[in-house]
């Protein structure tokens, strides 16, 4: 028993130590580092419609996935208030513009006072200076002199009176013509509003409330954007934004066009970090687009920050803590460049000729 258990042990031994570790050498080859990003597909300047006032939905002037030009009615929201208002502003500016210049304007009346005024003190001076004339040559009496000059005296206040009243009259008609003229604009703003446009050219993608339903300030009532330019959203985790500038290519998978990939450039980075996703939002624009885009399409993006036509490379699998590689010698420090999934850039400590062996795991 002792001499099988003996010849056990050393079948096992001699198997133990004849097994061989898998044995490759770095090679020169071509390497991209990118950086992986979820990627996601929205018209361009898509947005989101709101009211800025309450109302009923009266009807949809569009359905979904209609083109509209800018300006375009969308949606009609009905209260009437805003119509009462309106009729009351356009009465108020009618009659402040009949007041000021029409046929029964108040300053027609007080430029007939202010000729008649202006008739009487010229012939209340005519009668004035012939009285003084004659009072000067001590002709006349005392009285007559004192109410010629009395008289003239008086139209010339009653000439200044009118023209002030006129003067004021005017200032005030005019004030209150801006004032009819600015709240029947208001108005008419008022009951635009109740109107919702698209404030581009452009495609309405979604809407949001049916006809009888209530529309407040808070919900949005559309969604519209472009529909000859989508854009690429991508999601970058914090740890790689640092490695983005604009103008890097991307390369674009999606979900709907299976294996096809599409080459974009990176357009847009945004400063703001999302803290419940821990990740940051880019665009990018598609070089060449495919012929079909819907918005929401899903699929992946890796954003190119380098590229080697030929650099000495190994499997990152090979790689000890991130920086060493088992060799014959032992481990060994190594410094390393671009890396991606698979493969990561020696750039020293081994060459080519460097044995190296796969750590055990």
């Amino acid at each position: 028993m002792k001499y099988f258990l003996s010849i056990c042990i050393i079948v096992l031994m001699f198997f133990s130590c004849g097994e061989k570790k898998e044995k490759i050498y770095p090679e020169k080859m071509p390497l991209t580092e990118s950086v992986y990003a979820s990627a996601t597909v929205q018209p361009d300047s898509l947005y989101q419609a709101y009211s800025i006032v309450m109302g009923i939905l009266d009807k949809n002037w569009v359905e979904e996935g209609d083109k509209v030009a800018k300006g375009d009615r969308i949606l009609q929201i009905t209260n009437t208030s805003p119509e009462l208002n309106m009729e009351n502003a356009k009465l108020a500016l009618q009659l402040a513009r009949e007041n000021y210049s029409g046929r029964a304007a108040v300053l027609s009346s007080i430029k007939d006072e202010i000729q008649a005024a202006e008739l009487k003190l010229k012939n209340d001076s005519i009668n004035y200076f012939r009285q003084k004339n004659l009072w000067d040559q001590n002709i006349g009496s005392k009285v007559e002199y004192d109410t010629r000059k009395l008289s003239y005296e008086l139209s010339q206040n009653n000439l200044n009176l009118l023209k002030k009243k006129y003067s004021q009259t005017k200032n005030e008609l005019e004030t209150q013509l801006r004032q009819a003229e600015n709240n029947y604009q208001t108005s008419l703003t008022t009951t635009n509003d109740f109107t919702i446009t698209s404030k581009i050219n452009g495609t309405v993608y979604a809407l949001y409330k049916n006809p009888g339903e209530i529309v407040n300030t808070v919900e949005p009532v559309a969604a519209v954007g472009r529909s000859d330019k989508f854009i690429v959203e991508l999601l970058v985790d914090e740890v790689d934004i640092v490695k983005l500038k604009i103008g890097q290519k991307v390369l674009i998978t999606l979900d709907s066009y299976n294996s096809e990939v599409f080459e974009a450039t990176l357009d847009k980075i945004y400063p703001r970090k999302d803290d419940r996703s821990q990740t940051f939002k880019v665009e990018a624009l598609f070089t060449d687009p495919p012929a079909t885009l819907y918005p929401g399409l899903s699929g992946e993006g890796n954003i190119i920050i380098a590229e080697k036509e030929e650099t000495l490379t190994i499997p990152k699998e090979y790689l000890i803590n991130g920086s060493k590689v088992l060799t014959d010698n032992g481990e060994i420090e190594v410094t390393i460049g671009l890396q991606n999934l698979e493969s990561v850039e020696i750039l020293g400590g081994i060459d080519e000729k460097t044995a190296i062996y796969k750590p055990e795991p």
